[in-house]
């Protein structure tokens, strides 16, 4: 049995202690889980240690969109957009409880970045080389049809506008799905650890000290390569190794504001330009429209970025320039979000918006590869590429053949149900099956679409412990979703579950409030947390509730 649960991390960091591995990611973000998953598919012994939780940094803070880089067509990145856009539909087929396609609505303003005849030039060159299919093919729109679309989109000097597709995602919960697959194929992988210092054997790199962050013990892990995945740490991880030359990370920050549709009732995905010569991403989802990114230089504490008021009013300014009848204000905004690009330093961009989202590997003269740069649409190349790298390394150094990647074709954890067209009937079909059981209509769906093939688990929890979750006062399908996230998805900390495994803090602020005061008791008891934990833990949470909406001078 592969064991991916908060009650033994000690036996997973036993395991990691015990046994050499072929290879060790530094970093449990998407790019960590797509090296791990890639690397473990074709062979190689492979363990994973996260600082933090899974996804906490980066890859829960995006855009939430796998999309194919229309802007980078602007830079003449072309083949970037031709990489990153075929790899869309691979990760929607792979994981299409996750993925979900989104038209994208692009209104042209006389004076916009892009008019008419470009956008129509550029989407059909994006689709050529997206390799995007006939049906999600780009469409050209007369000004009535853009605000047919979507009528709040701004009237004066409308020119027109491109509509094509793009897919929506929840990036916590990819990068879960694509870690618990990679632990199914037999990674070790363990939250809460950090890599501490590096060990040597004549000058070269074999491995790491490495530090649980809750107990403060320490484990010697041995593995005969090493990766760091760090995002926005890979520099500091280069420092622990003396190796940080050459290029470094330009990190930058993006933030995003949520509303609720009753405030802001948008109906289309809308990809619109800001008076500054931006582009910004306003999207429905889930009863709430959210609206972003900023994209400035970030200097401040990497775990912990905030928005500020600066953010929240540029964002608000680009709102009210493009839906001038919303009428937007502070007082509106529900729950935000920050988070870091790590993104590589290149010499003469004036601006972070020009700085390339390409990814590279670093090797240093110890033998660490370290991978930065990239973006969430390109993990899975991005995976296979560095274990290229690896397997080759090793076939020359120990005669050992690795087969080629195995994960074009491979579903995610929850992506079992037949692509994208058998999770429709699957979908159907499941709705059904938990109103049989209790729950309503809207429950069940959504269940469905955050847990796909893993559904049933959930079912069964949730029809087994009925009465336990009276005794804690929870609602049941809440603590079969605790109890799942526990045992099945590695959460630990009260933050693990409201943001990462439920997307609920930024998403359900309402469900946030309601709930917690009944789960942290069952998880401090579940998990054993100590009082001075549970006091810490809960403190998390509450500030985080209070930064989403509290915004720094």
């Amino acid at each position: 049995m592969h064991n991916f649960s908060s009650k033994e991390r000690k036996e997973t960091l036993g395991a990691l202690e015990s046994n050499q591995l072929d290879l060790l990611v530094i970093g449990g973000g998407i790019t960590g889980s797509g090296i791990s998953l890639d690397a473990a598919t074709r062979g190689l012994r492979t363990g994973l240690i996260e600082m933090q939780d899974f996804a906490a940094g980066t890859s829960s803070r995006s855009t939430k969109l796998v999309h194919g880089g229309l802007r980078y067509l602007q830079q003449f990145e072309v083949k970037m957009v031709a990489e990153v856009g075929k790899e869309r539909a691979v990760v929607y087929e792979n994981g299409p409880h996750v993925t979900t396609p989104e038209w994208m609505l692009l209104p042209f303003h006389k004076g916009s970045n892009l008019g008419p005849f470009t956008s129509s030039i550029g989407l059909r060159v994006y689709d050529f080389l997206a390799g995007v299919k006939k049906s999600e093919r780009r469409e050209m729109l007369k000004p009535a049809e853009v605000l047919e679309r979507e009528p709040l989109v701004k009237k004066e000097e409308l020119r027109g506008g491109g509509f094509y597709v793009e897919y929506k995602t929840d990036d916590a919960r990819l990068t879960i799905e694509v870690l618990k697959k990679a632990v199914e194929n037999g990674v070790k992988a363990v939250n809460y650890t950090k890599a501490v210092e590096f060990i040597y054997e004549e000058g070269k790199v074999v491995g790491v000290v490495a530090e649980d962050q809750i107990s403060k013990e320490k484990h010697p892990i041995y593995a005969k390569k090493i990766i760091n995945a760090g995002g926005p740490w890979v520099d500091d991880v280069r420092e622990l190794d003396g190796s940080k030359k050459g290029k470094t990370l330009h990190l930058t920050k993006g933030v995003h504001l949520v509303f609720d549709e009753s405030v802001f009732p948008l109906k289309q995905a809308v990809y619109f330009d800001t008076p500054d010569g931006r582009m910004v991403f306003a999207i429905p989802r889930d009863g709430k429209t959210y609206v972003g990114t900023t994209d400035t230089d970030y200097k401040g504490d990497i775990a912990h970025p905030t928005m500020t008021e600066k953010d929240r009013d540029y964002i608000l300014d680009a709102i009210n320039y493009m839906f001038p009848s919303v009428g937007i204000d502070a007082s509106k905004v529900e729950s935000s979000w920050a988070g870091i690009r790590p993104l590589i330093a290149e010499e003469g961009a004036s601006s972070p918006s020009e700085i390339s989202r390409k990814d590279e590997i670093f090797q240093s003269d110890s033998g660490l590869l370290s991978m930065a740069g990239g973006k969430l649409t390109g993990y899975r190349k991005m995976g296979e590429h560095v274990v290229n790298m690896v397997a080759k390394q090793l076939k020359e150094e120990e005669g050992i053949l690795y087969t080629e990647s195995q994960t074009k074709h491979l579903p995610i954890s929850g992506g079992e149900v037949g692509g994208s067209k058998g999770f429709k009937n699957f979908k159907a079909e499941k709705v059904k099956e938990g109103s049989s059981l209790g729950l309503s209509e809207n429950e069940a769906a959504e269940l469905t679409q955050r847990y796909g093939a893993n559904v049933d688990k959930i079912f069964t929890l949730y029809k087994e412990n009925k009465e336990a979750a009276a005794k804690e006062n929870i609602e049941p399908a809440v603590f079969a979703q605790v109890i799942y996230a526990i045992n099945e998805e590695m959460a630990y900390k009260a933050v693990d579950f409201f943001i990462r495994r439920s997307g609920a803090l930024f998403f359900n602020r309402p469900w946030v409030e309601t709930h917690m005061d009944t789960v942290l008791p069952f998880m401090e008891k579940e998990l054993g947390w100590t009082r001075e934990e549970a006091a810490v833990y809960r403190k998390e949470l509450e500030q985080l509730l209070y930064e989403t909406t509290h915004p720094d001078k």
